[in-house]
């Protein structure tokens, strides 16, 4: 079974900065997508962005310029590194991992259980 474990969620500041983990573990035969949403208290879970096995990233636009993913093929963790964060960035982050399992090949996509993420002064 694969499974995917967010961390680094904290407080911050106003205009801070903050980077999240996404590491994945288990049987893992590959790892083809890593998505990366956030829910605001109130609203569905938004997608911010994927990086992709080859190491392509791909931005909404609630991403772009401020948000940057990128991934440690070696130990399986995906970051989102955060700047510039406000009051409207807090969420609850969570990241999503698509690929194939061990021994079958078989497909898995997996949420993880999210880390909380506030800004406040």
């Amino acid at each position: 079974q694969v499974r995917v474990v967010e961390s680094g969620g904290d407080l911050v500041q106003p205009g801070g900065s903050l980077r999240l983990s996404c590491a994945a573990s288990g049987n893992i035969f590959s790892i083809n997508v890593v998505n990366w949403y956030r829910q605001t208290p109130g609203n569905t879970r938004e997608l911010l962005g994927l990086i992709s096995s080859i190491g392509m990233t791909s931005y909404t636009d609630l991403a772009k310029g401020r948000f940057t993913i990128s991934r440690d093929k070696a130990s399986n963790t995906t970051y989102l590194e955060m700047k510039n964060l406000s009051a409207e960035d807090t969420a609850v982050y969570y990241c999503t991992a698509t690929g194939q399992n061990l021994p079958t090949r078989a497909a898995y996509n997996v949420w993880g259980r999210g880390t909380r993420v506030t800004v406040s002064s």
